[in-house]
């Protein structure tokens, strides 16, 4: 299909730096806002977030259910400001709006609402949920012949879920090479149970697999590339929580945790 009408974005590597510590920022007055928040895990996917929504995806906010389109599902929704941050920038809604998160006026709940939040395909928080989703929205595609491809990122705790490998043997099955994984391994998930080799795993159920630096501008752009194919592809992103703000970086205190008014300039200070 031909791209036209649809949002593709570039800026150079120093553009890109400024470009994403302002959605940290806006992210950690959000949650500072709403005394409510997931800052360190939206953090965790903020680059990955951010190569799919500037050059990967295609997607344009003033057609936000446009047929054509690509879809992304966050099934690992308690890092719902993460995809609110990157949506506000992209022009989906205004960015002052991210004010209103987790408040009982908006539409920016602590977990996304597709029914309310334009760019959200899917509402997701009940971990193991979005991947099936995610798998049957590529299959829908698969069937109707389109060329639209879909995009999930799990978290690694996620993965203790049945329900992200019962997804996975349905892809492979049947052949759902528009489908994508993006599994977040932060490691913060170790603490329950230790996943393992993912790659093997997911490779044992008929996906191809990459492991990547989940921080790493190129590496996140040259595995999600779209190429053609019949297999599912997984994708191992080695990520560090909270990253972009020292103190919150693999630091368990911040898992979900606002920034208090007296805080917030200190952490505002640290961003990268």
């Amino acid at each position: 299909m031909k791209d036209a009408g649809f949002v593709s974005a570039t800026v150079n590597q120093p553009g890109i730096e400024a470009q994403i510590r302002g959605i940290r920022e806006n992210i950690i007055r959000a949650a500072s806002t709403a005394g409510e928040g997931h800052i360190a895990s939206a953090f965790s996917i903020l680059d990955i977030l951010y190569v799919l929504y500037h050059g990967i995806l295609r997607h344009d906010p003033a057609r936000p259910q446009d047929p054509q389109r690509d879809r992304f599902v966050l099934s690992k929704g308690h890092a719902s400001l993460g995809i609110y941050g990157i949506l506000a920038e992209r022009g989906f809604f205004p960015k002052e709006e991210l004010n209103t998160f987790a408040s009982s006026s908006g539409r920016l709940g602590g977990h996304p609402d597709s029914r309310k939040v334009p760019g959200v395909e899917a509402s997701t928080g009940s971990l193991g949920h979005g991947m099936p989703m995610a798998a049957g929205m590529a299959l829908g595609l698969k069937i109707r012949a389109s060329d639209s491809r879909v995009v999930c990122i799990v978290g690694d705790g996620e993965c203790n879920e049945g329900a992200v490998w019962e997804a996975a043997l349905l892809a492979a099955h049947h052949q759902l090479g528009n489908f994508t994984c993006i599994v977040d391994y932060n490691h913060s998930g170790d603490r329950a149970l230790m996943l393992g080799d993912l790659s093997a795993k997911f490779r044992s159920f008929g996906w191809e697999t990459t492991e990547i630096d989940g921080h790493d501008h190129e590496q996140i752009r040259a595995a999600l590339e779209p190429r053609g194919g019949s297999v599912p592809r997984a994708i191992i992103a080695n990520t560090i929580k909270g990253h972009g703000c020292k103190e919150m970086e693999n630091n368990p205190a911040w898992h979900h945790k606002a920034p208090k008014a007296e805080e917030l300039e200190a952490l505002l200070a640290q961003l990268t």
